[in-house]
């Protein structure tokens, strides 16, 4: 597979950089028959759009999508997906490229500069061109198909953690996370984040979060053992997300501090005789394969590193140098960080469900 390509039967490759006039995507293994419109996907671009509040980056892109092919009228004159490669372009239109033009030259700190040079011999450094979260637009178009494939499936996310400031878990409410700006399920954190992000933002720096995203209605059996592991590939897709750190599922972590008494999930029958855990440590997936709880999937994403702090770098000519990265970035990357696990948890969920039917011939 090409490096710009994700999953087996159900597959997204997308294409374009940060300051390019477009970016966009190829969706390949969608089934036919599937309801399609510019639409559907736009309501979930919308939640990832940039220049949407004070806390995320300033750049406006009103991120319209369009559908160059895979669908057509069926008899009905609904808009369907044909079961043929689904294209979707968005259209850049607030690039800045000059706000680039002191550095490029050097290489940013904790940014992909010096990685690309080594690697390529060249590189766009206008918002970090290909390695920019500016890609992450068309995984979020992709996601909003890949939910039309596994329907019946409930994928939300939600920020848990900016910087050292956690939510209450006992206030997790799903229905506040559309009701604030940083897609908080916890209403009671809301302002200590907003004063806290607004010192980070007034100092010229940034700061790290984390995101949880949940998947009800999986049935048992998707996945499989070994090296197709749903968990696996689940890990695979949010280490992919720009500026993702860490990944954990269920327990994750904290499994080093349980005991086995503590991190086994006991299983009785419930009222409607079938298997009733009575914990989920194991995230929803055992073995690589879903036990039909709900899928919980969390990733740490790193602070911005284009901040205005003077930094230490050196340039491409071998000379040692300072940097400030002006432009205009997000404080806090981790909360458009929430539409797009999502998407990504969408994407292998679809994935896995066509390589399970193709499999067992079961939904």
């Amino acid at each position: 597979m090409s490096h710009n390509t994700f999953g087996h039967l159900f597959r997204l490759t997308t294409w374009g950089e940060s300051h390019g006039p477009a970016i966009g995507c190829v969706v390949d293994g969608c089934p036919p028959g599937i309801p399609l419109t510019a639409e559907d996907i736009q309501a979930y671009l919308d939640k990832r759009r940039p220049g949407q509040s004070r806390f995320t980056t300033q750049r406006r892109e009103p991120d319209a999508v369009r559908i160059l092919s895979g669908v057509f009228d069926d008899d009905s004159g609904r808009q369907v997906t044909t079961g043929t490669p689904i294209s979707l372009v968005i259209d850049n239109v607030d690039q800045r490229g000059r706000d680039y033009g002191d550095i490029k030259d050097k290489f940013r700190p904790g940014h992909a500069d010096y990685t690309y040079w080594e690697k390529y011999a060249i590189r766009d450094y206008r918002g970090g061109g290909r390695s920019s979260a500016r890609e992450t637009a068309m995984r979020v178009a992709a996601g909003a198909i890949a939910r039309k494939v596994i329907p019946g499936v409930t994928i939300r996310g939600a920020l848990i953690q900016i910087g050292r400031h956690k939510i209450d878990r006992a206030r997790w409410t799903w229905g506040e996370v559309d009701n604030n700006p940083f897609f908080s399920p916890d209403p009671g954190v809301v302002d200590t984040w907003s004063k806290y992000l607004d010192d980070v933002r007034k100092a010229g720096s940034s700061v790290g979060a984390m995101v949880e995203v949940v998947a009800e209605g999986v049935p048992a059996g998707w996945g499989a053992p070994v090296y197709g592991k749903l968990d696996q590939d689940l890990a695979s897709a949010m280490m992919s997300i720009n500026a993702v750190k860490g990944v954990e599922i269920g327990a994750g972590m904290a499994a080093a501090e349980l005991t086995g008494e503590d991190n086994a999930d006991e299983i009785r029958i419930g009222n409607d005789g079938k298997p009733l855990f009575l914990s989920n440590s194991a995230g929803g997936i055992l073995g690589g394969i879903s036990s039909g709880q709900p899928i919980v999937c969390r990733f740490a994403v790193k602070p911005t590193s284009s901040i205005l702090t003077p930094r230490r770098t050196i340039d491409r000519f071998g000379n040692e140098t300072e940097i400030v990265t002006k432009g205009r970035h997000d404080p806090c990357v981790g909360i458009r960080a929430v539409p797009v696990g999502e998407a990504m948890m969408a994407l292998v969920l679809a994935d896995h469900f066509l390589r399970h039917r193709a499999q067992t011939g079961r939904g």
